[in-house]
């Protein structure tokens, strides 16, 4: 199985109806934090670019607002394929985020979706 078809199992998403059209990252709140947009990182997704999605901070500042999903044609639901790349990173036991290690101020400054997403993995 390849990288795409495990996310479109993982999600229920179909990542090679993007047609890359660009709304969803046009309409991104947070797009300017991000060093890929959502629509680069459908079509890493589809290309099997899947250590080069995991090195990217994109996947961990998306705050799962569902603007992409409201303005993509297609009705990809974008911040179910986030999620899932959060959650495929995150059993494999690769941790980005260590709390103890991040002073209060840089913790203020984090997206809370980054945090919750670390943490899942030791609650679950």
């Amino acid at each position: 199985m390849g990288f795409a078809e495990k996310i479109e199992y993982l999600t229920g998403e179909r990542t090679s109806q993007c047609y890359q059209c660009g709304l969803c990252s046009g309409a991104c709140p947070l797009r300017f934090a991000m060093d890929y947009s959502p629509m680069q990182i459908i079509r890493m997704v589809n290309l099997g670019l899947e250590e080069k999605i995991f090195s990217s901070n994109t996947i961990w500042i998306c705050s799962t607002c569902f603007t992409c999903q409201a303005r993509c044609p297609r009705g990809i639901d974008i911040p179910k394929i986030m999620e899932g790349l959060r959650q495929m990173l995150l059993r494999k036991n690769v941790d980005h985020v260590h709390l103890k290690d991040i002073s209060k101020e840089e913790i203020r400054g984090l997206p809370q979706i980054a945090m919750v997403s670390s943490q899942r993995k030791f609650s679950a």
